[in-house]
């Protein structure tokens, strides 16, 4: 029996909706803690300031929820996924830049209006007051790590930049933190408000440590990934092989990512999201990249023997959330190396796998797909040619629902370049597949 059918004869909740329950509860929970908390702390000198004190403390939770978010805590990663709970991270982020703004613009209205004041003379003395100053330098970091996070901006900068710069978000959070606590109203109202806060704060702060320091430092400490083998698949594609100890108790899946760095390769700092291109077996890790960056480019050089820093497994492209007997897995050049993983999964014929590549050339591992395919009874549809030279699109809603009559019923699993993972998941939405059915990944860490 297969884990499909295990689920819909259980009829248990879907991974992603528990997570998603689990989410909205946490956050409505706390929205409701954190109104009460206003109500019962009383007005503030004015109804301006009344007002900015609403904006700080929505403010402090925004920061919590965004320091969850990015914490990689493995339930929600392998339920939800790193690429929508970036997503997330990125919108919440923006909500959190403008309730900054008019949090900092209503405490110098306010102040200004109650000293009877101008705007500027009022900013100038707040800047003079520690518990201002620190929360106007917090502000300050947000203002431009969210104009830098603009996808204007972001487009021009190289990911090792872009991410350098994002880190001084931590800088901010501590500021604020500590302009938070010298803030009595808010932080120290009531022996609950001082408990909930502090609670708060220490269970993000630890969740981010744990998931994105001691967790991935503890693993490459216990594991010790050593690259055991590099083997050129073609002109500018190459698979890494990775070996370590214990490897049988990594918590890896088909289908899942890591983040890669070879430090005696590359600089530290320059890591990449490889997905793992054949399924753990507790004897070794494989991934499979093309040349398209300096990082991937020179990975044919890794040398044998050399130490392998691996953050992860991550991601929820992985067959726990199959909801249906039958399987349709999608992928698009590179994007073929987790479906490949993937297929190791399959027990059951009832899968059909759509191989989009320029040319049979270009199909990175089609020898193993073709073999992986063939041992386990599904089908393979190679879809070769540029979109241009196709009467009919390859992902055309018609087209996809020739080569897969059944494709409203079954699970279908998406993973390519960006426009052809936008133009799939239009298709499917034109075909009514339901949104449950369909488990997407996006490359890239930002």
């Amino acid at each position: 029996m297969t884990a499909a059918s295990n689920a819909v004869r259980s009829g248990t909740m879907l991974p992603v909706r528990a997570a998603r329950g689990a989410m909205w509860t946490f956050v409505i929970v706390n929205v409701v803690i954190v109104e009460a908390l206003f109500i019962s702390a009383g007005e503030g000198k004015n109804g301006v300031l009344t007002v900015a004190k609403f904006f700080g403390l929505h403010a402090a939770l925004l920061m919590l929820f965004q320091l969850l978010l990015v914490a990689r805590l493995p339930w929600l990663d392998r339920r939800i996924g790193m690429d929508r709970l970036t997503v997330w991270h990125r919108w919440t982020g923006f909500t959190l830049l403008w309730t900054i703004l008019t949090h900092a613009t209503l405490v110098v209205l306010g102040y200004a209006t109650l000293d009877d004041t101008s705007m500027a003379k009022t900013f100038v003395a707040l800047s003079g007051v520690p518990a201002s100053l620190l929360g106007m330098l917090a502000a300050a970091i947000v203002v431009v790590i969210g104009v830098i996070s603009t996808r204007g901006l972001r487009r021009r900068l190289q990911y090792e930049v872009w991410h350098g710069l994002h880190l001084l978000l931590y800088v901010a959070l501590g500021l604020a933190f500590v302009h938070q606590l010298q803030e009595t109203t808010t932080f120290t109202s009531s022996a609950f408000a001082t408990a909930y806060w502090w609670i708060l704060w220490l269970f993000a702060f630890g969740s981010l440590l744990t998931g994105r320091l001691v967790m991935p430092l503890w693993r490459n400490s216990y594991h010790r990934f050593t690259v055991a083998a590099v083997v050129p698949e073609s002109d500018n594609v190459v698979s890494v092989y990775v070996t370590g100890r214990h490897l049988d108790k990594l918590p890896a899946r088909a289908g899942q990512f890591c983040i890669w760095r070879f430090p005696g390769h590359h600089h530290w700092w320059l890591a990449n999201p490889f997905s793992l291109s054949a399924a753990p077996d507790g004897r070794g890790l494989r991934l499979t990249a093309k040349a398209a960056g300096s990082t991937s480019a020179g990975l044919r050089n890794v040398p044998v023997g050399s130490r392998a820093y691996v953050e992860g497994p991550y991601g929820a492209f992985t067959s726990l959330h199959r909801s249906r007997p039958g399987a349709l897995l999608i992928a698009g050049g590179v994007g073929i190396t987790p479906v490949r993983a993937m297929l190791e999964d399959q027990t059951s014929g009832d899968f059909v796998v759509l191989y989009r590549v320029r040319s049979e050339a270009d199909a990175v591992l089609l020898d193993e797909v073709r073999q992986l395919v063939a041992l386990r009874g599904g089908r393979l549809h190679l879809l070769t040619g540029r979109t241009g030279e196709n009467a009919v699109p390859p992902f055309d809603p018609a087209n996809l629902h020739r080569l897969v009559p059944d494709i409203t019923d079954r699970d279908v699993y998406v993973c390519g370049p960006p426009a052809m993972t936008t133009a799939v998941l239009g298709g499917l939405r034109q075909l009514r597949v339901p949104a449950d059915q369909v488990h997407a990944e996006r490359f890239g860490l930002a």
